[in-house]
C-alpha cells in the first residue's frame, strides 16, 4: 500500500470494520440499507468477504437475487479539524476520516443465517446476552431473515488522518482534538 492516505496494513481495514460494523449495503437498483457486517479475512488479514443478514422483505433481497453486484460503504472515525487547534495562522481547517468502499458480489446463504446472527450477537454483546433469551420467538424471527456473504471484488479506502500534516501540526491536532477516538486513529496511522 502506498500514498499518504493509505492504511498502514491490510489489518487496519479489518479493524475499521470491527470498530464500525454498521455499513450501507447498496444494490445496483439503488436500494440501500444500513446493516451490521462482520469481516472474513485471509491469512494476511485482508478482507475477502463481509457477512450479514437482513429481512427477507428488504428490497435488497430481490435486487441481489436479480443482480448480485453492489457496494458496501463504511464510515469510520471522522471529525472536523478546526484552525484553533494549530498555532499556524496560515493553516486551513480540514476534515479527518477513515472510510471504506467495497465492490461486492452478494451470495445469499440461508443455511448459515442462524450462525451469522449468533456471530454478530457474540461480537456485539460480548457474552452479555444470548438469542436463547428470545425463546420460541427466535425461530419465528429466523423464518423472516436471510444471511448473505458479500464477496469482495475490490476495495477503495481513504484513511485521511493527518498523515500530510507537519510533525508539529500533527502533534497539535492529536493533543487538542476533542474526539479522542479520532486522535487515537490518527496516532495509529502516523
Amino acid at each position: 500500500m502506498s500514498g499518504p492516505f493509505e492504511p498502514r496494513a491490510a489489518t487496519d481495514i479489518a479493524q475499521l470494520i470491527a470498530n464500525y460494523p454498521l455499513a450501507w449495503l447498496v444494490s445496483r437498483a439503488f436500494h440501500a440499507s444500513p446493516l451490521p457486517l462482520l469481516a472474513e479475512t485471509d491469512a494476511r488479514g485482508a478482507v475477502v468477504a463481509l457477512v450479514g443478514h437482513c429481512a427477507l422483505r428488504n428490497a435488497l433481497v430481490a435486487d441481489f437475487r436479480a443482480d448480485p453486484h453492489g457496494l458496501i460503504l463504511f464510515n469510520g472515525p471522522a471529525g472536523y479539524v478546526p484552525t484553533a487547534l494549530l498555532s499556524r495562522p496560515d493553516w486551513a481547517p480540514t476534515w479527518n476520516y477513515a472510510v471504506l468502499r467495497f465492490t461486492v458480489e452478494v451470495e445469499f446463504i440461508g443455511d448459515e443465517t442462524r450462525d451469522a446472527i449468533e456471530q454478530l450477537v457474540a461480537k456485539m454483546e460480548g457474552g452479555g446476552w444470548s438469542t436463547a433469551s428470545l425463546g420460541p420467538r427466535y425461530e419465528k424471527m429466523l423464518d423472516q431473515i436471510i444471511a448473505f456473504r458479500a464477496h469482495v471484488r475490490s476495495v477503495e479506502h481513504s484513511f485521511k488522518l493527518g498523515q500530510d500534516e507537519s510533525v508539529e501540526g500533527f502533534g497539535e491536532i492529536v493533543a487538542g482534538h476533542s474526539d479522542r477516538t479520532l486522535a487515537k486513529w490518527m496516532e495509529g496511522q502516523r
